[in-house]
């Protein structure tokens, strides 16, 4: 399988693929993709999507009134004038009148909502918002503080409690990781880790599909323009194969480095000082093993996509044969992803030892925890065979598939092929 005639083939591959525009802009664009998903998502959780709201402020009592002025007046968005803020005291039996002069500037946006805090609230915490957009959680995420914090100073006035004891009781708890190693060592844990988790599973599951979609349409270009009639006319579909997928799985191995040399930077010399916080706990190993592993990723994943790109003649068929395998990248990527919640929840650790899926779910669990050694060997045992398995079902369907067009086959026809002894 492996010959002069394959290595001829990685060659060109290499030489047609390796300085093609694609794959230097994909290079280019990815890191600055990510970075790119990074801030656009910061910028839309941060931003309320309305200027200079307008909120009237509905109480029972002028106690609830003054400190709520109060707690407002400390905002920084009420100081800078963004938040227009009017306060009034009404009876609740007077509310609905007051919500029914109200309901014209309500609906004509001339007002963003009325909030109304009844007496009731200083027992249950139960306040009413109004508006046109009741479900404006960005909105409420502003302006909650602000009232619980009001409701919570008179519920403990006149109880022998002062401000700053208030103040202090109304503080969240902050947890600082520490990470207990097998050799029993004490590590300070940062959120640098969480970071690295989404970068490396992100790099995963865009790379994989770049380069499956390569390969892909790559065959699909070759078939239906009968190029591969005259490739097949120097060796025969099993070299080309090979030869096609070891030039991909290489090619995707530089992509890969290079989109690393930051971190393996930043990891292995001191010329970047970092905040306390954002701690790697990372080493030059665990690169080695993740393009290791990503080399076996693509080596299964490429030899998928060829596979299907031998079945159809035209794009827009081997889009729709695509499906499947985009979904097995999606899914361990999601999982991946949920690890953020708990890396040491059952669905990561089982998927993390499963054929296709641990490709990704390892990666990023060893990024957030330390994986015992029998799950990792195992995970790449598993990922090994499922490799070796792929190739002849691959090449069974690449060596009937890739002469025959003209005619969209049937999936059970695809099954036929590999059924089919050569």
């Amino acid at each position: 399988m492996f010959n002069r005639r394959t290595l001829a083939i990685i060659k060109r591959e290499l030489r047609v693929r390796l300085f093609s525009k694609t794959f230097i802009i994909m290079t280019l664009l990815i890191p600055t993709f990510i970075f790119g998903i990074i801030g656009i998502q910061a910028i839309l959780y941060s931003y309320s999507g309305e200027e200079n709201p307008k909120l009237v402020i509905i109480s029972e009592t002028e106690e609830v009134k003054e400190n709520l002025e109060q707690e407002f007046s400390k905002l920084p968005f009420v100081k800078d004038g963004s938040f227009r803020i009017t306060y009034e005291i009404i009876k609740a039996e007077k509310f609905n009148s007051r919500l029914n002069q109200l309901k014209t500037d309500l609906i004509s946006e001339n007002l963003t909502g009325i909030v109304f805090i009844p007496s009731s609230s200083l027992e249950n915490k139960d306040v009413r918002y109004y508006s046109t957009n009741p479900n404006n959680i960005s909105l409420f995420n502003k302006i909650k503080p602000a009232i619980n914090s009001a409701l919570v100073n008179i519920y403990f006035s006149g109880k022998y409690f002062s401000r700053e004891d208030i103040d202090f009781a109304r503080e969240d708890v902050g947890i600082s990781g520490f990470r207990i190693t097998k050799a029993e060592k004490v590590e300070a844990e940062g959120f640098g880790n969480m970071i690295m988790l989404f970068l490396f599973s992100f790099l995963l599951y865009m790379s994989l599909i770049f380069m499956g979609q390569m390969t892909m349409n790559s065959v699909v270009e070759e078939k239906s323009s009968r190029i591969v009639e005259v490739l097949l006319s120097s060796a025969n579909s099993i070299e080309l194969m090979t030869g096609k997928i070891l030039g991909t799985a290489i090619i995707g191995l530089i992509q890969m480095a290079i989109w690393l040399l930051p971190v393996i930077v930043v990891i292995s010399t001191s010329w970047f000082m970092l905040p306390p916080d954002i701690i790697f706990s990372i080493n030059i190993s665990f690169i080695l093993y993740f393009l290791f592993n990503f080399f076996i990723a693509l080596l299964t994943y490429v030899g998928l996509f060829a596979s299907v790109g031998a079945i159809f003649d035209n794009p827009q068929d081997a889009q729709s044969g695509v499906w499947p395998l985009l979904i097995l990248i999606m899914i361990p990527f999601f999982i991946a992803l949920s690890m953020q919640a708990n890396p040491q929840s059952p669905i990561p650790k089982v998927t993390s030892m499963l054929p296709i899926a641990s490709l990704i779910v390892m990666p990023a669990r060893m990024t957030v925890i330390e994986v015992p050694l029998w799950q990792l060997l195992l995970s790449i045992a598993v990922n090994i065979a499922v490799m070796l398995s792929v190739f002849p079902l691959a090449g069974k369907i690449y060596r009937v598939g890739i002469l025959i067009t003209g005619k969209k086959p049937k999936w059970s026809e695809v099954v036929k092929w590999l059924k089919y002894k050569y």
